[in-house]
C-alpha cells in the first residue's frame, strides 16, 4: 500500500508535537504497533462495572435500588465536571456558561424523569423489607449532591431557613458551612440528636466539603455569573437556564424523593422513618427549605410560593 501525501503530513506534524516536549516519535510509533485494538467492553471496564451491584439481601428488586442510585451518582459526576469547567475559564464568555448550564440541567432532567424507574419499578412488600437491611445508610449521605449543592451558589443561600436571617451578614465560609441546611434534615425525630447517618457522613467528608466551599467561594455558578459581561448577565437564555437549574435541583429532584417517600413511607398508622432516620417530612418538601440558589432571579411572590404549586400538582 502506497503512503499518501496526507499520512505523511500527518507524520511531519506528530514529529512537531513530540519533538517539542522531548520525546521521540519513533518510540510512540512502536507503541502504536505493539498496542492491541481498543475493545468496548474493555474501554468502558463492562465486567467490573456489572460486578459493582453487591445486594444485601436476596429480594430480586434491591438490585433496581442499587442500580439507580449508582445511575444517579455517574450522572452528578458529570455534572461537576461542567461545574469545574465553567469555574475553570479564567475569561469566562455568555456562549461558554449557557452552553455548559444546559448540559447540567439536562443531566438533572434526565434523572428527574427517570426516578419512576425505581419508584414503580420495585415491589413495596420488597423494598419495606430490603431496606432494613441497608441501616442506616441513606442518599443522603451523596458527597456528590453536597458539592453540587456547593458548587452552585455562595454558601450563605445554602444556611437553614431558620438561621438566615440571623446569619444574613455572616462572612465566614465555616460558620455558614456549620450552619447548612442539610444538617438539621439528619436528626432523629424524637431526640432531635443527630442521626448516626449524619455522624458517619460528617465524619467521612464535613472536613472536606467545609474546604471545598472555602476554595468555590470565588468561582461558584453564581460568582462566575457574576463575571459576565453585564450584557451577558442580562441575557435572557443565561437567565432563564439558571432558573431552570434551580427548579430542577431545589424543587424537582427532592420532589421526586418526597413522592416516593410519600409512597413508600407514609401509612395510616403513621409515618415510617427514613432507613438513616432522616426527617423526610420537613428537609425534603422545597416549601419547607427553601432552597433557592440564585434568589435575586426570582421575584418576592415567587420565593414565597417556592415549591408549593409543584408538590400541589404532584401529590394534590
Amino acid at each position: 500500500m502506497e503512503i499518501s501525501a496526507e499520512i505523511i503530513e500527518k507524520i511531519k506534524i506528530l514529529n512537531e508535537k513530540y519533538a517539542s516536549s522531548g520525546q521521540d516519535l519513533m518510540a510512540y510509533l512502536d507503541g502504536l504497533l505493539y498496542q492491541d485494538y481498543v475493545k468496548y467492553w474493555d474501554y468502558i471496564e463492562l465486567d467490573t462495572l456489572l460486578s459493582l451491584q453487591k445486594p444485601r439481601t436476596n429480594f430480586p428488586d434491591e438490585e433496581i435500588f442499587i442500580i439507580y442510585h449508582q445511575i444517579t451518582e455517574l450522572y452528578f459526576k458529570l455534572s461537576l465536571n461542567e461545574f469545574k469547567l465553567i469555574s475553570a475559564q479564567k475569561q469566562i464568555t455568555g456562549d461558554f456558561f449557557v452552553e455548559r448550564l444546559k448540559r447540567i440541567t439536562r443531566y438533572f432532567n434526565a434523572l428527574i424523569d427517570s426516578f419512576e424507574i425505581m419508584v414503580d419499578g420495585m415491589d413495596n412488600k420488597e423494598f419495606m423489607k430490603f431496606r432494613m437491611a441497608l441501616l442506616p445508610a441513606s442518599g443522603f449521605q451523596s458527597a456528590q449532591y453536597r458539592t453540587i449543592e456547593i458548587h452552585s451558589t455562595d454558601i450563605k443561600h445554602l444556611v437553614g431557613v431558620d438561621r438566615r436571617e440571623a446569619l444574613k451578614n455572616e462572612t465566614d465560609i465555616q460558620t455558614l458551612y456549620d450552619n447548612i441546611y442539610w444538617k438539621e434534615g439528619a436528626k432523629d425525630l424524637e431526640t432531635q440528636k443527630k442521626t448516626l447517618t449524619l455522624v458517619q457522613f460528617e465524619e467521612q467528608y464535613d472536613k472536606k466539603l467545609a474546604q471545598y466551599a472555602k476554595d468555590v467561594q470565588h468561582t461558584n455558578l453564581w460568582a462566575k455569573y457574576k463575571e459576565l459581561s453585564p450584557a451577558d448577565q442580562n441575557r435572557a437564555d443565561i437567565q432563564d437556564q439558571l432558573r431552570k437549574l434551580d427548579v430542577c435541583v431545589n424543587v424537582n429532584w427532592p420532589l421526586s424523593h418526597y413522592k416516593s417517600a410519600v409512597r413508600y413511607l407514609q401509612t395510616k398508622g403513621g409515618d415510617v422513618n427514613a432507613t438513616g432516620g432522616t426527617n423526610w417530612q420537613k428537609y425534603l418538601p422545597p416549601r419547607f427549605q427553601k432552597r433557592i440558589f440564585f434568589p435575586s432571579l426570582w421575584t418576592a411572590e415567587e420565593v414565597d410560593m417556592w415549591g408549593k404549586a409543584w408538590v400541589e400538582e404532584v401529590l394534590g
